[in-house]
């Protein structure tokens, strides 16, 4: 199906709907039938009937159908975040007892998921350098069930190689799930590769506005069911209709957001790379990227995100750096129209945060919308301090 399909049409019956050309927000917790056999016939199957809006919801429906398109998945869900996402493809698809194999440096909230959630219902975890494929292959125990990815990750860009990863999954019987967010469907899709799962904070690029917090799940048929009828129905973490209809409206500009923030953001790492201020630059498809030929592989482009380690021999340099910038906000998340500057240096001193492990000299930079160049010039003043 074309992109344009997906992101302009795919699911808008709009002869349902008086022909309006927005789709309509079906703003409803409740629905009634005709008949008692009506009513036997949605009990069978919630995930096809719309019986109470904790299920199925038409405005999310239409959501789901573009997203798995998207994807080139046969179904989605959609959950109120990015994280209730991940715990819900994971916990699915383990039992107490069972072991899961992890990339290493994952999203926090995912690795808290692992080391802290989980082990309380007595499922291990291994964490592994995703770079090197006879280093997972080691860590699977007769009791692996899961292998979770997240490739490129969101702070130095690691990547696993994907078909290599599907593969050996299958000769062990694991489901893949992997994290997608970085990449988008629209620069990389890991069904095509094998992968069984995919997830996404869909707060990023897919909703594009900063007003929304979803997340994705995306799948073969079965397995989404098998996540509705327990995990979805039982734990509650849906997206309202009011927000499904805002990730919507996000999607038709998602193609051309992602083209611009994915050119100005080549454009502002290549000059850096050349600056003295600057000790390194990390983005997946700078050749000099370690893993550059494998990103070339498998993604057809990068976004908005890249990080770099900055000259500075004290944690001070950094914090004055980060404030003479004028054009970046400093915040968490990424995906909307503005540019953002996470440091590292703001969590060294918070305890236990998987981010404290991160050099302080480490920024992760978010290229938005803006004219690149007007960035560009924020970053040479700021850079000056250094």
């Amino acid at each position: 199906m074309h992109l344009s399909e997906i992101l302009t049409h795919l699911g808008e019956e709009r002869e349902q709907y008086f022909q309006a050309v927005a789709p309509p927000v079906i703003q409803t917790s409740n629905f009634v039938f005709p008949t008692l056999q009506a009513f036997r016939e949605a009990f069978t199957d919630e995930l096809s009937h719309h019986v109470y809006t904790r299920g199925n919801n038409p405005t999310v429906a239409m959501l789901r159908a573009k997203l798995a398109a998207l994807e080139g998945a046969e179904d989605c869900l959609v959950f109120s975040s990015g994280v209730a996402a991940v715990a819900a493809a994971v916990i699915a698809n383990v039992n107490q007892g069972d072991h899961v194999v992890c990339v290493q440096a994952p999203y926090s909230w995912t690795k808290i998921l692992l080391t802290t959630f989980l082990p309380r219902f007595g499922v291990s975890h291994t964490f592994v350098d995703g770079r090197d494929m006879t280093e997972i292959e080691r860590a699977i125990q007769p009791n692996t069930k899961v292998l979770y990815l997240e490739s490129p990750n969101s702070l130095t860009f690691d990547i696993q190689d994907l078909d290599a990863c599907a593969q050996l999954a299958r000769s062990h019987k694991l489901v893949t799930i992997i994290d997608n967010s970085y990449a988008s469907p629209l620069f990389q899709q890991p069904i095509s590769h094998g992968i069984d799962l995919v997830v996404h904070s869909g707060t990023k690029y897919l909703n594009g506005h900063s007003d929304v917090v979803v997340g994705v799940v995306c799948g073969s048929k079965a397995m989404i069911k098998r996540i509705f009828d327990l995990e979805y129905m039982c734990l509650g973490g849906i997206l309202s209709p009011h927000d499904a209809s805002l990730v919507i409206r996000g999607l038709r500009t998602l193609e051309l957001r992602m083209q611009r923030s994915d050119a100005s953001a080549m454009q502002i790492a290549t000059h850096l790379e050349k600056h003295p201020k600057i000790e390194r630059v990390l983005h997946p498809l700078l050749p000099s990227f370690p893993q550059y030929e494998l990103a070339r592989k498998q993604m057809k482009g990068a976004g908005g995100l890249f990080s770099v380690y900055l000259k500075a021999d004290n944690i001070e340099k950094v914090e004055a750096f980060i404030g003479r910038l004028r054009h970046f906000l400093m915040a968490v998340s990424w995906g909307g129209h503005e540019s953002l500057a996470l440091p590292m240096a703001g969590f060294y001193s918070i305890p236990g945060r998987p981010d404290s492990s991160q050099p302080w000299n480490l920024v992760r930079f978010y290229i938005g919308l803006e004219d690149p160049q007007w960035l560009i010039e924020d970053l040479e003043q700021a850079l000056e301090v250094l």
